[in-house]
């Protein structure tokens, strides 16, 4: 195997000199053994990164302090890794000490060898005459600016993943609301028999849910695009031009299509990570209404003989390894854990957070990997459920009108019509003899057959009304 030498200030390593990282990357490599999840694992974090970058040589150069033809060349390795090449490169674990340091390194290195060889040179060939990743690729950038800004800029790209496969999901629940408008069903609370709604109401209010969902991820995605570039070090600019800030966000924004701005207030940016604790806050109102929305329709499912059975959802695999024919309600359920882990994911994203000391956060990488997990997740989860379960859902009007014919609950439409004790003392009635609670309001003389009929007809219960 073919090696070379490179050195930092702890001393020197061999190299395998097919490998485009260098001295920092290995040492990252050797020390973090966390996830076995790496940064080439998230490639749209490698092209944000990347995107970064680019935008700090294309400043750079043209403010004057990098020479033009360096520029130009690392402009081009960073067009090659932003489109997907050399993915295998970034090996460091997500899960790091530094604060990002070594993930910032990883990236210095392959995109200056990458460079080095475009311009004819050989990898780890680092000079004042060709590339070096800390004084060229690096240049006017501190680890605790193009880490937390390379992270924002990953997270607003994915969030816009995320809302086009929710607008996906939303239209489909809509869609289901819109088949089953007329399906008459049993309204529950706290699991028990309610007043009658419709299966389609019960799908519109889902699709209400992702609605408000969207609505949230689109103001969350606003602090994504403050970013603290130029900030170097704490947030006080050292070696760094006084006009790189505006140049480079300018420079970022034509590259990604994203209109990026720089922070007000670089000292508190550079230490204040609580606008991801605000993202995550919204991925996990998400979560919470996609494991609502996945529970219900499993419940809704129960059966085939001895539950609801008011929907049919498609059948997925076989359901036992025992009990030949079952088949379970797999897809609703990995939803469920899905959303339990970006739940997860919250809790890791607060502490991290909060450990931000003085005028750094050391624990961003935390932040990183969680945040990113918590977005990939619910943008399969909301994929999986709509393609797996929505789409091939299957309703069950007779099930449906039959609990609602045989609930006690629909007593409470005749309160208004004699009063809310008679009511109660027909549904304990009804409770305790099977009977139906119109014939128990018919034998005991309160109402007519007509009237008991037309308050008790479910389609009559299903919008406001007041009968004397």
């Amino acid at each position: 195997m073919a090696t070379r030498k490179e050195h930092d200030f702890i001393g020197e390593l061999e190299i395998d000199d097919s490998k485009y990282y260098g001295v920092q990357s290995f040492r990252a490599l050797e020390n973090f053994k966390m996830t076995g999840r790496t940064f080439g694992d998230y490639p749209f974090f490698v092209k944000a990164f990347a995107q970064i970058k680019k935008a700090a040589a294309m400043a750079n150069a043209e403010l004057g302090v990098l020479d033009k033809t360096k520029a130009d060349y690392l402009c081009k390795a960073a067009d090659r890794i932003i489109a997907g090449e050399f993915s295998d490169q970034f090996v460091v674990d997500m899960v790091q000490g530094g604060a990002g340091t070594s993930t910032n390194m990883n990236m210095n290195e392959v995109l200056t060898n990458v460079a080095l060889e475009m311009m004819g040179k050989k990898k780890g060939e680092y000079g004042p005459d060709t590339l070096h990743p800390n004084d060229h690729t690096n240049l006017a950038q501190s680890t605790n600016d193009t880490y937390p800004s390379s992270i924002k800029v990953a997270t607003y790209a994915k969030l816009c993943d995320l809302q086009a496969e929710l607008e996906k999901l939303e239209a489909e629940l809509n869609k289901k609301g819109q088949e089953w408008k007329d399906i008459i069903k049993m309204g529950r609370t706290e699991l028990e028999d309610a007043v009658p709604t419709t299966l389609g109401n019960t799908f519109k209010a889902f699709g209400h849910y992702i609605k408000n969902s969207l609505k949230q991820l689109e103001l969350a995605k606003e602090p994504m695009t403050h970013l603290n570039m130029g900030a170097t070090a704490i947030g006080t600019g050292i070696n760094c031009h006084p006009d790189y800030k505006d140049c480079v966000e300018k420079h970022l924004s034509a590259i990604t299509g994203i209109k990026f701005i720089p922070s007000t207030n670089f000292i508190a940016a550079t230490q204040d990570t609580a606008d991801f604790v605000f993202v995550s806050g919204v991925l996990k109102s998400l979560a919470v209404r996609l494991s609502k929305i996945a529970n219900d329709i499993r419940l809704m499912n129960s059966g085939p003989r001895t539950g609801l059975s008011e929907v049919e959802l498609p059948k997925m695999q076989p359901g036992s390894s025992i009990m030949p024919g079952k088949v379970n309600p797999v897809i609703c359920e990995v939803t469920g854990v899905a959303c339990y882990e970006v739940f997860g994911n919250d809790t890791t994203i607060t502490h991290c957070s909060e450990r931000a000391e003085f005028e750094l956060n050391a624990f961003e990488p935390g932040i990183a990997y969680a945040l990113f997990n918590s977005i990939v997740i619910l943008e399969n989860a909301a994929r999986t459920l709509r393609e797996r379960a929505i789409v091939g859902l299957k309703a069950n009007p007779e099930a449906c009108l039959n609990h609602v014919l045989n609930s006690v609950g629909i007593v409470t439409a005749l309160n208004p019509a004699i009063g809310y004790e008679k009511s109660a003392s027909i549904a304990k009635e009804a409770l305790e003899t099977g009977k139906r609670v119109g014939d128990i309001c018919f034998e005991r003389g309160y109402l007519s057959r007509e009237e008991i009929d037309k308050l008790l007809d479910p389609k009559n219960m299903l919008d406001p009304r007041m009968t004397k």
